[in-house]
């Protein structure tokens, strides 16, 4: 702790000092060391360079551009390192506003926060809006996740997207609400479960299930999901700040950009392999109700492209299984041109011309 109160002496004292040297009591003996601010330059400027590259990420967030700020203010002592201002005016083009205690502009802004949460009215055109710090979405087929209230969007907010069923008949639907900025829900935060019941049997995909997101201006999130044609709803309540720190939420926000290719290929994997399932999963449903349609090559050559892909689907290359798919929607081409041959017979079948055009 002493050593720690000694390299805090000499940081400040650098501020102001091109050298500087510190006495020092460690491990019952006692230390010089000299320091220019050169070499405490290069020791913080991975720091620096990581500080600036939050304001990057922070105005593309924000569809901004350094030059649409108008003032930059500073937020802790340390902001008073020169190599800090230095940085700070380089990627802003303008200098920081030095007019405002580092030290005391958090308690400052919270001041004008509460002042406003009370409805206090205020002379200025200042507006404080609070944001969500991670997005919020729910699992989808594949163990994806599908966001649907993105970071750093203001708050309160709603936001509502479309959802469907996977398997014919499906009469429920459970929702898996998550957290985080990862694309697979095994890299998310798990909020809450709820299940959706009533939904009409259907073929799937047929069914039009509404996903309401709903979060109030206290953080607190409701998720709600209602089947269009039944009207069927349920819905959910969850505080999605509760148990989260500070330090988590930067991990969470770390880690997105440090697997951000890697997020991106698991999606691609996951969704391809969800597109090779329903798939054969379409086409031995349609070979249990006409497979007589088929010579017996014809429905061989089905069977076989269906193993292949299966197979191909446990080797995890997603341009594999991408060229297994187009081969199967190939070879059955013929067969779903035959079906639908026999569709429009049996729908004629009694009917005379004037019926038709009718």
């Amino acid at each position: 702790r002493g050593l720690l109160a000694k390299a805090r002496q000499l940081k400040q004292q650098l501020t102001d000092r091109e050298v500087e040297t510190i006495d020092f009591f460690c491990a019952k003996k006692n230390y010089q060391l000299e320091l220019s601010r050169d070499q405490f330059n290069d020791l913080i400027m991975p720091l620096v360079n990581d500080t600036v590259g939050v304001c990057r990420s922070s105005l593309h967030d924000a569809n901004l551009t350094p030059s649409d700020i108008a003032d930059v203010v500073l937020v802790g002592g340390s902001t008073r390192v020169p190599l800090v201002q230095q940085c700070v005016e380089a990627f802003f083009k303008q200098a920081p506003k030095v007019d405002v205690d580092p030290d005391q502009v958090v308690a400052l802004g919270a001041a004008i926060q509460a002042d406003a949460l009370i409805g206090n009215s205020s002379n200025t055109d200042l507006l404080l809006l609070d944001v969500t710090p991670l997005s919020l979405g729910i699992e989808t087929m594949g163990g994806l996740v599908e966001k649907i209230i993105h970071r750093n969007t203001s708050i309160p907010s709603s936001r509502a997207q479309e959802f469907t069923t996977y398997k014919d008949g499906q009469t429920a639907l459970a929702l898996h609400v998550l957290q985080g900025e990862r694309d697979l829900v095994a890299d998310c935060r798990s909020l809450a479960r709820f299940e959706l019941r009533g939904i009409p049997p259907m073929v799937a995909g047929a069914a039009r299930i509404e996903v309401t997101f709903k979060v109030d201006a206290d953080g607190l999130l409701e998720v709600s999901a209602q089947e269009m044609t039944t009207g069927a709803a349920a819905n959910i309540q969850v505080k999605p700040s509760y148990g989260l720190a500070e330090n988590e939420i930067a991990e969470m926000l770390k880690a997105s950009y440090s697997y951000a290719q890697q997020d991106r290929d698991a999606r691609m994997l996951a969704e391809q392999k969800v597109e090779a399932i329903s798939l054969i999963e379409g086409v031995k449903a349609a070979l249990l109700l006409d497979a007589d349609l088929l010579d017996k090559q014809q429905l061989a050559k089905i069977n076989n492209c269906i193993d292949s892909l299966l197979s191909d689907i446990d080797t995890d290359d997603t341009a594999i299984i991408t060229q297994s798919v187009a081969s199967l929607g190939r070879e059955t081409e013929s067969f779903a041109a035959l079906r639908m041959d026999q569709s429009i017979r049996k729908a004629l079948q009694g009917k005379n011309l004037d019926d038709v055009v009718e």
